[in-house]
């Protein structure tokens, strides 16, 4: 699971070595994931800057319980609790895969 979902991308976008893991150094955000969970996708529910969802009123398996951003709860119980400004860029290298 990891692999597919965060180290995999981290490789193919060239950030291998600040994400896609978690290890001293890196810039891990934690998913703590309950998978005997459901969650129904809705726009006014999910946590981007959009007014629809392609998935809108599906239930899927699976919920998110909390995020750890840089070691600070941002989501708790689907509720985002974190600061709207709390991101920060992350330069990409120059990837083998990309070149």
């Amino acid at each position: 699971w990891v692999e597919l979902c965060c180290t995999a991308p981290a490789k193919l976008f060239g950030l291998q070595s600040r994400k896609g893991s978690v290890r001293e150094g890196a810039d891990a955000d934690i998913v703590i994931y309950d998978p005997k969970g459901t969650t129904k996708i809705s726009s006014k529910t999910h946590h981007m800057n959009l007014d629809y969802s392609a998935y809108e009123g599906i239930t899927v398996e699976g919920a998110v319980k909390q995020v750890l951003l840089r070691g600070n709860t941002i989501v708790r119980d689907g509720q985002f609790v974190g600061n709207a400004t709390g991101g920060r860029f992350v330069r990409r290298e120059l990837s083998n895969v990309i070149r």
